[in-house]
């Protein structure tokens, strides 16, 4: 029997083998501590070969942070860089599959769009002399930079900072051509990242020699026309292989500033640029002083194309839609009868132009678009910017901006539908929606009023309480949408005083469902698309898409009811038309960014907007002023000399004179957004001096000459 005191024997093996791991354990931990020590202090001593003092530190510091910035850059750069790839995923070729050549509702040509492939020449059949003016002027660098031109860009800058001007510009002809092929010309820094990368992405999927020909045959050359092909003909009534060096040094010039130097607007500022481009050419290499002497002193003369003026804006908008409508058909070659009437045409860019000169540096504001469409769909006048030569952007058709207060028509709209009437009270005080609390101008309130008060005198708090109270954003939405608006609109709570950006296009579109007693889905561009051999490819009445009420006769009677009244006693008085009935409403974002006038008559809708491209603020124009001042004054002469319609819903043809005098001499506020016009609107011409006044102006007028209209086209 053991003895309890004894230890057993068992214990002591076991004992010593736990010891001796532990052993083990300590002594591995210990040398491997030491071993990293060691290497720590090896690599330490490693490192301090490469530290630097001094001057030689700055420069390191500086390198480093460099590359730490440059790749986050790269990484920003790419993320905004990535949704301009998706416009490579298409057929971005399409546009060689057709050539159209457009005539207005009379049937005179106004232009020509696209390019049959066939119809282009290649670059190798050119003369030298020709693409030498081109390269030299445009792109010395082409065959040697992957894109971008990083020398040439410094040197352009060296050159504005000499010259204390922009005179150079940094890009590459392939930038242009990804430009042109995929961006629009708005001058945005997302833009420039854009068009950075894609003009990389070019030069890895084409070759030199097609980025040339694609640019030599998509590039805006002046009066209409499209590339150098078609430049050649238009300026001096010849292919461009039989171009002569002044001829190929005049086109050369025109492919920075087509507007400022085409040579039928402007010979010798023509001359003078080829004069320039034959010295690029010299500086170049490409010629001697001797080759181009006789140049000099021979410069090119022009055909005489009179005083033709291009509708640039509604072409290049027709032309997508005639794309869209012919693509089933397999002809590529067509005459496209359009709805453009130039008349009015020139009428609303010249009002916009005048208006611009007259109280553009007054306001700040230095751009605006239009459209103008007759009740029946068809549009009649598109006016983009005010000089396409300068920007092919379309202000009127691409641009987003705030609709302000125009868009509340939308919100009244489903108003209607849901069972309120114009008579119908709401309380205007004080109101938050989900820590959101919008307030009128002036920051004042008027208690409980109908419906057609807050609309007429623009009332920021009854369209929120009727969207928060009664029916929500997302109806209102809906409703925009079925009325022809195309743009993304946010289902947010601010979208109710027009925070979400919208185009001219689709202003003009869903007011005139309105003017249309209810109906959607007419507008349109193209009447008729015939091949050359007189077959009728397309016929809107015949293809195109049938109207659609969207709004009940009811509920556009009654928008209609309260919309007269806007420019009799509101905020666009100046709007008022001598002898016509009117409808709209004004528009102003905040900080007078954007105002707009969006107004229609039985014959006519119209929408004007007015702002800057860089979205600087105006000098507080309201859309009460000028853009109420540009409608007036066109769609005054477009109800000149034809039958008038009234607006559907609308049989009293003026205003009570007394309702126009309590508004006058009504001094508060009456837009969230716009201060009360001081000037009196009277309707009536019989009372209105001053309605008499402009309505002589509009008689004494120069004649518009109106071309016969003609009732088939199989004869072009």
């Amino acid at each position: 029997m053991e003895h309890p005191f004894e230890p057993r024997k068992s214990r002591a093996p076991k004992a010593g083998r736990l010891l001796a791991v532990d052993a083990w354990i300590d002594s591995t931990l210990y040398e491997a501590g030491f071993a990293a020590s060691r290497a720590w202090e090896n690599l330490t001593i490693f490192f301090r070969r490469f530290r630097f003092t001094g001057w030689r530190r700055a420069v390191t510091e500086l390198l480093s942070e460099g590359f730490t910035l440059g790749a986050a850059g790269s990484v920003v750069m790419l993320a905004l860089a990535m949704p301009a790839f998706e416009e490579t995923a298409g057929d971005w070729r399409t546009q060689d599959d057709f050539a159209v050549t457009f005539v207005d509702r009379y049937g005179n040509e106004i232009g020509q769009r696209g390019i049959i492939q066939r119809d282009s020449v290649p670059v190798d059949e050119m003369p030298d002399h020709v693409i030498q003016a081109v390269l030299a002027t445009e792109d010395r660098r082409f065959y040697s930079h992957f894109g971008i031109d990083f020398l040439g860009l410094f040197r352009a800058m060296q050159e504005n900072v000499r010259a204390n001007s922009v005179v150079q510009g940094g890009s590459t002809i392939t930038q242009q051509l990804a430009k042109n092929l995929f961006l629009s010309n708005e001058r945005t820094v997302e833009r420039k990242v854009k068009e950075a990368f894609l003009s990389l992405w070019l030069e890895m999927n084409l070759s030199k020699k097609e980025i040339l020909q694609l640019y030599l045959d998509r590039a805006y050359m002046g009066g209409g026309t499209f590339g150098i092909t078609a430049a050649a003909n238009f300026y001096f009534g010849k292919g461009v292989k039989d171009l002569t060096l002044p001829e190929a040094a005049m086109l050369a010039g025109l492919f920075k500033a087509p507007a400022k130097y085409a040579p039928h607007v402007n010979l010798p500022a023509a001359r003078a640029r080829a004069n320039e481009v034959l010295t690029n050419m010299v500086q170049g290499g490409f010629m001697t002083e001797g080759q181009v002497l006789s140049a000099r002193l021979h410069p090119a003369n022009v055909v005489d194309r009179g005083d033709a003026k291009s509708p640039d804006y509604f072409l290049d908008w027709a032309f997508e839609e005639a794309k869209r409508v012919a693509q089933k058909s397999g002809v590529h070659s067509m005459v496209a009868r359009t709805t453009i009437d130039m008349n009015i045409q020139s009428a609303a860019e010249e009002a916009l132009e005048f208006h611009l000169r007259q109280y553009g540096k007054q306001y700040r504001v230095t751009e605006g678009a239009i459209v103008v469409l007759e009740n029946n769909g068809a549009v009649r006048a598109i006016v983009g910017g005010r000089d396409y030569g300068q920007s092919q952007f379309n202000r009127a058709t691409k641009a987003l901006r705030q609709a302000g207060s125009s868009f509340k028509p939308y919100v009244y709209a489903t108003a209607m539908e849901k069972d309120f009437t114009p008579d119908s009270t709401i309380s205007d005080g004080p109101i938050s929606w989900g820590g959101w609390s919008p307030k009128n101008y002036g920051r004042s309130y008027s208690g409980r009023m109908t419906l057609t008060t807050a609309l007429v005198k623009s009332i920021n708090t009854v369209p929120v309480r009727l969207a928060k109270d009664h029916f929500g954003v997302k109806p209102v939405v809906e409703l925009a949408h079925a009325m022809g608006v195309e743009s993304p609109l946010e289902v947010f709570k601010t979208t109710v005083l027009g925070t979400s950006g919208m185009t001219v296009m689709d202003q003009a579109t869903g007011y005139s469902v309105f003017a249309q007693g209810g109906l959607a889905g007419t507008r349109h561009a193209i009447n008729q698309l015939l091949a050359h051999s007189g077959d009728v490819v397309y016929d809107f009445d015949r293809d195109g898409p049938k109207p659609r009420r969207v709004l009940s006769e009811k509920a556009a009677a009654a928008m209609n009811f309260m919309l007269v009244q806007v420019p009799e006693w509101g905020t666009a008085r100046r709007a008022a038309l001598p002898l016509v009935r009117t409808a709209g409403k004004t528009g102003t974002t905040q900080g007078y960014r954007d105002a707009w006038y969006v107004g229609y008559s039985g014959n006519y809708t119209a929408a004007v907007w007015m702002g800057n491209d860089d979205f600087t603020p105006t000098k507080e124009m309201t859309g009460g002023l000028l853009p109420a001042m540009t409608w007036q004054r066109f769609m005054a002469y477009a109800h000149q000399n034809i039958e008038l319609k009234p607006i559907p819903g609308i049989e009293k043809p003026f205003v009570d004179p007394k309702l126009v005098a309590e508004a006058a001499a009504e001094k508060k506020p009456t837009d969230a957004a716009e201060p009360v016009i001081d000037r009196p609107a009277v309707l009536s011409v019989a009372t209105s001096k001053a309605l008499k006044e402009m309505a002589e102006e509009f008689r004494t007028a120069p004649p518009i000459r109106v071309p016969p209209k003609v009732e088939t086209l199989s004869a072009l």
